[in-house]
């Protein structure tokens, strides 16, 4: 009797919490719009839609459990902040031909104060499109869909959220102002191609800290455009490193300024920090105030890299030099291992050679002794510990 009585009283308890709250004002629970065969998308778009209209703050919940979302976008502007707070595993359609058209499978549009949270994981099932992606040898290529879009969002915060296994960039963000990343954990394996983990371009104030990253790609890049930014305490790997760049390849890019990359550690990625710009256009801009501190590398192939000759698969003429000027570069307090004797590559333009780059206590190993450093049109000012460029 007793053991039915507390089985009783547990259930009422269950009920009432979940009672109390999909009851609490400005609160929307999904489960109370239907979830037919585990698909959320109708579920997530209305309450997406009641909670965008509330004159408080709301928060759209997904509680724990699996479901399937199809391509869906969530727009403001909103009268009051929300929040959207994943518990749940959601899986993107594994056709990667079946996202409406769409570049990216959930889009976060316009909206002022957003939060999304709730440890929840969005598996983009990208396998199969990874297969079919040639992108790096046909610049007309089928460009499959991102995880994520953030476009034009101005103080928000995404945090405790998991991307795996995206069918190209995890997470694009566009036009954004005060965006915070935290605890953003991407997940995918080396061998999967154009899977950058977060990619910024035209934004400013964008904060990513406290993340694991691993991917096929670029952990982070920045496009044209990026400015302010901090990227502290991240982990990456596998993945290509932390890249400025590429830039210049297309018109009317905006400058690179201000970064700061600080206390983030590689794991045996293909490149550590770098920029990378391309020659052969007529597009003319600047990288300028790019700061990185306090790096560890772990077998990093090219620890620190400035590529201003960047033509992957031969897709542009080397002939005529990048016209991105590139200067005040700090590379400061560098440590570990690289996988390669020329641990410090400095390739910039002839036709606007890079100024005012350090290095500062750069001390880098490869099987047991100092890297070398090969450097051609800059003169970098060596602080402390740093291999001497040797020019060609």
């Amino acid at each position: 009797m007793n053991i039915q009585l507390s089985i009783i009283v547990l259930v009422w308890l269950i009920l009432s919490l979940a009672s109390y709250v999909t009851s609490q004002p400005g609160v929307f629970n999904i489960r109370t719009y239907g979830i037919p065969n585990g698909d959320i998308t109708n579920a997530l778009k209305s309450a997406w839609k009641e909670a965008c209209a509330s004159r408080i703050p709301s928060k759209v919940v997904v509680p724990a459990s699996w479901y399937k979302l199809q391509q869906i976008d969530l727009e403001g502007p909103c009268n009051a902040p929300i929040e959207v707070q994943v518990h749940g595993m959601i899986l993107s359609p594994k056709n990667p031909y079946n996202l409406n058209g769409q570049d990216q499978w959930v889009r976060f549009k316009y909206i002022n104060f957003l939060t999304l949270s709730g440890k929840g994981t969005f598996d983009g099932q990208g396998e199969m499109a990874w297969k079919k992606n040639n992108c790096g040898k046909n610049t007309n290529c089928i460009r499959f869909a991102m995880n994520f879009g953030f476009f034009f969002l101005n103080n928000s915060v995404i945090k405790d959220i998991n991307s795996k296994d995206s069918k190209y960039f995890h997470a694009n963000v566009f036009g954004c102002n005060n965006v915070t990343f935290e605890n953003f954990n991407v997940d995918a394996p080396k061998d999967s191609p154009n899977t950058d983990g977060i990619h910024v371009g035209r934004s400013t104030k964008v904060n990513i800290i406290n993340s694991n990253i691993a991917t096929g790609d670029d952990c982070i890049s920045l496009g044209d455009g990026s400015k302010h930014i901090v990227i502290r305490n991240v982990t990456c790997g596998p993945g290509h490193g932390i890249s400025v760049g590429s830039l210049g390849k297309y018109d009317n890019e905006e400058p690179v300024l201000n970064l700061i990359v600080k206390n983030c550690t590689l794991n045996n990625t293909d490149n550590g920090v770098r920029i990378k710009t391309w020659p052969g256009t007529s597009v003319i801009s600047i990288a300028s105030h790019l700061h990185f501190e306090d790096i560890v590398m772990v077998n990093v192939s090219n620890p620190v890299i400035i590529d201003q000759e960047y033509c992957p698969w031969n897709q542009c003429s080397k002939k005529s030099p990048s016209k991105i000027k590139i200067r005040k570069v700090l590379f400061k307090n560098i440590r570990g291992t690289s996988a390669t004797q020329e641990g410090v590559t400095m390739i910039c333009s002839q036709g606007v050679p890079c100024e005012r780059v350090v290095l500062n206590d750069v001390d880098l190993h490869f099987n047991g002794s100092k890297v070398s450093a090969k450097c051609s049109n800059v003169k970098p000012k060596i602080r402390r510990k740093a291999p001497i460029c040797k020019y060609y």
